[in-house]
């Protein structure tokens, strides 16, 4: 596998920082609940958090569609839930990529049924090359047309999450 580096760490740091003050615009006052998704957002995840000037709570849930695959299975696996309650609460899913969207879709419903103020979603990469549910990402750092995407938390087989930018990962041929 070659790598093709896409965003370097210091783009990736002004797009956070850019991202982390319209977040602490728009929940300035009101209670929020910062939710990552594991594995692949905690990186991301990390650099947000610290970026903002407001104090949201945060919780993390886990899930995968992906296994070893480029593609999704198409099988959502959720195995962590929250451990905190979201009712009458602004809700930020913080996601690594939205790729088919089926994945966050799915967390959304599963958290509109604790009865949020509001769900909204923040994502580092919004990839749109296979996307096959409709979802509104409303804080989006980097849109991205086509590839495989790894780096900065995001992996292949749990591998390259600890690279400092993204990269598309390219079979060899």
């Amino acid at each position: 596998m070659k790598l093709e580096k896409i965003f370097g760490p210091d783009l990736i740091r002004n797009k956070i920082h850019r991202l982390g003050a319209q977040i602490s615009r728009d929940f300035k006052d009101r209670p929020l609940v910062a939710v990552c998704v594991l594995k692949g957002a905690f990186v991301f995840y990390a650099d947000l958090i610290r970026s903002l000037s407001i104090e949201p709570e945060i919780d993390f849930v886990r899930m995968s569609s992906y296994a070893d695959n480029t593609t999704s299975t198409g099988k959502i696996v959720f195995s962590k839930d929250m451990e905190i309650s979201v009712k009458d609460k602004n809700v930020l899913i913080v996601e690594d990529i939205v790729d088919t969207g089926r994945s966050v879709s799915y967390l959304s419903r599963v958290l509109e049924e604790r009865g949020p103020k509001s769900v909204s979603l923040c994502a580092l990469i919004d990839k749109q090359e296979r996307r096959e549910v409709l979802i509104r990402v409303d804080y989006t750092g980097f849109v991205v047309q086509k590839g495989f995407i790894v780096g900065y938390g995001l992996d292949y087989a749990e591998k390259y999450r600890n690279l400092p930018g993204i990269f598309q990962l390219i079979p060899d041929e």
